[in-house]
C-alpha cells in the first residue's frame, strides 16, 4: 500500500527561489551590471533632463547633452591621469621586486614567517694545497643555491597572475562602460514615457499614485545622496592631491583620484585608499615616517569628512543603519567587485523606498532606517500594559489569560498599577461589559 504523497513545505519553494536569485546575479554580472549602473545614473540625473524639457527642450536633446557632458568630463580626466599611470605601470616590474625585497626585509624580524636561512659555503683550502684539477672544479663550480622560499614564490606568482588578470579584464571594462553609455542615454531620452505607460496600466489610482510617489522619492533621495556623495568626494580628493603633493609624492593627481572614487565604498574604500598609499609610500621614500605619512596623512582627510562632513552635509534624512550598508557593500561586492560596492549603498536606498510603501515590507524598512529615534528601554517594553481578556467563555463573560473570570480580572487590573521607567499610570476604573 503506497502512502499519500505530501507536497513540500512552502519555504522550500521560496528558499530555492532566492538560491537561485542569487547564482543568477553572480553569473549574469556581464550583463546586468551595466544595467543597473545605468539606471541608478538615471535616477541622479533624470531630474536635469526633466527640467530642461520643461523649458521647452526634448528630452532627447537633454539626454544627449548630459552624456555628452560625462564624457567630455571623464575624458579630460582620463587625460590628466594617462600619464602618471603609464609611468606606474612601467615601473610594475622593478616595484614588485622592491616590494618583495621590503617584505623580506620585514619577514626577517618575525620569527614565525621569516625566510629560511641561507646555506652557509664551506671554507676553502688554500690554493697551495689544492691539486691542479681540484683548482679547476672550484674555480667553475657554482656557488649553492638558496633554499626554496614557499612564500615568497607565492607571492611572486599570484602579483603576475594578477597583474594578467588585470590586463586581461580591460577589455570587458570598456565593452561595459560603452554599454553603460548608450543605455544611460536611452533611458534618460525615454524615462518619462516609460514612467507615464506604466503608471497608465495599473488600474487602481490608488496604487497609481503609490508607483509615481516611489518613483519620484527614489529618485530623490538616491540622486540627493550621490550628489552630495560626489561633492565630498571631490573635495577629498583635492585635500588628498593637496597633501600629496606637500609630502613630495610623485604622481599627487592619481593618488587624489584614486582617493575620490574609492572613497565611494562605505567602510572598505578608505582601507583600500591606506593600504595603497602605505604601499607608495614604502616606494617613494627612504625614511620610516615618509613612508607612512601619505597613509597617515588620508586617514586624517578620513577621520574629518567621516565624522564632520558627511554627516552634515548628506542629513539625517538619508541615515542608515550601518550594519545594513556594511552588509550591502559585503554582498554587492562578492557578486560584482568594486563596482558592485560602489553602487551598493544607492541599491540599498531605493530598498529602503520599496519598504516605506509596502505594508509587508515595513518591518524591514525600520531595521534599515538605522538609529533615527531612540528606542525605548527594554524593561519598559517588558512592563508595557496586555490585555487581560484573551478567550470568552461563551457565556457572556471573558476569561483573563491564567483563567480567572472577568470581574476578577478588572478588579486585578484596576487595582494593580504599572511600574515604568517613567513612573506610576494611574489605576483604570474597570470597564463594564
Amino acid at each position: 500500500m503506497s502512502l499519500p504523497h505530501s507536497p513540500p513545505p512552502n519555504w522550500v519553494g521560496k528558499g530555492l527561489f532566492w538560491i537561485a536569485l542569487v547564482f543568477f546575479i553572480k553569473l549574469g554580472q556581464p550583463l546586468l551590471l551595466p544595467i543597473v549602473i545605468a539606471i541608478v545614473l538615471t535616477f541622479v540625473l533624470a531630474t536635469p533632463v526633466r527640467l530642461m524639457r520643461r523649458r521647452g527642450i526634448p528630452e532627447t536633446v537633454g539626454a544627449g547633452v548630459l552624456v555628452l557632458a560625462l564624457l567630455t568630463g571623464g575624458g579630460l580626466l582620463g587625460s590628466m591621469l594617462v600619464n602618471p599611470a603609464a609611468s606606474w605601470l612601467e615601473r610594475a616590474p622593478t616595484t614588485l621586486q622592491q616590494v618583495i625585497d621590503q617584505f623580506d626585509r620585514l619577514r626577517s624580524t618575525i620569527p614565525l614567517i621569516a625566510p629560511p636561512p641561507k646555506p652557509i659555503p664551506e671554507p676553502r683550502q688554500p690554493p697551495a694545497t689544492l691539486s691542479r684539477e681540484e683548482a679547476r672544479a672550484a674555480a667553475t663550480a657554482e656557488p649553492p643555491k638558496p633554499p626554496p622560499d614557499p612564500l615568497k614564490d607565492r607571492i611572486a606568482a599570484e602579483s603576475v597572475e594578477l597583474t594578467g588578470a588585470v590586463l586581461g579584464s580591460s577589455v570587458t571594462v570598456g565593452i561595459s562602460a560603452a554599454a553603460v553609455v548608450i543605455l544611460l542615454y536611452f533611458l534618460l531620452a525615454s524615462e518619462h514615457w516609460m514612467l507615464s505607460r506604466t503608471v497608465e496600466a495599473i488600474p487602481r489610482r490608488r496604487t497609481r499614485a503609490l508607483v509615481l510617489g516611489g518613483v519620484r522619492s527614489a529618485q530623490r533621495e538616491i540622486g540627493h545622496y550621490l550628489a552630495a556623495l560626489a561633492v565630498i568626494n571631490f573635495c577629498v580628493g583635492l585635500i588628498t592631491t593637496g597633501a600629496m603633493m606637500a609630502l613630495g609624492m610623485p604622481s599627487p593627481i592619481l593618488w587624489g583620484t584614486v582617493a575620490g572614487v574609492l572613497n565611494f565604498i562605505p567602510y572598505i574604500g578608505p582601507l583600500m585608499i591606506v593600504g595603497v598609499l602605505l604601499i607608495a609610500g614604502v616606494l617613494s621614500f627612504a625614511t620610516a615616517g615618509l613612508m607612512v605619512a601619505p597613509a597617515a596623512a588620508f586617514l586624517l582627510i578620513h577621520t574629518i569628512e567621516a565624522n564632520l562632513i558627511t554627516p552634515w552635509f548628506v542629513g539625517r534624512r538619508l541615515s542608515l543603519s550601518p550594519l545594513a550598508v556594511f552588509l550591502s557593500v559585503m554582498f554587492w561586492g562578492f557578486m560584482w567587485g568594486i563596482a558592485g560596492a560602489i553602487i551598493a549603498v544607492p541599491i540599498l536606498v531605493g530598498i529602503r523606498t520599496v519598504c516605506k510603501r509596502n505594508r509587508r515590507l515595513r518591518l524591514l524598512g525600520i531595521y534599515l532606517e538605522g538609529n533615527r529615534v531612540a528606542p525605548p528601554s527594554l524593561r519598559s517594553l517588558l512592563r508595557q500594559r496586555r490585555s487581560v481578556y484573551e478567550v470568552s467563555d461563551g457565556v457572556g463573560h471573558r476569561m483573563g489569560g491564567n483563567g480567572v473570570s472577568d470581574n476578577l480580572a478588572q478588579r486585578m487590573a484596576a487595582s494593580t498599577p504599572l511600574q515604568t521607567d517613567h513612573g506610576t499610570d494611574p489605576p483604570r476604573p474597570p470597564v463594564q461589559p
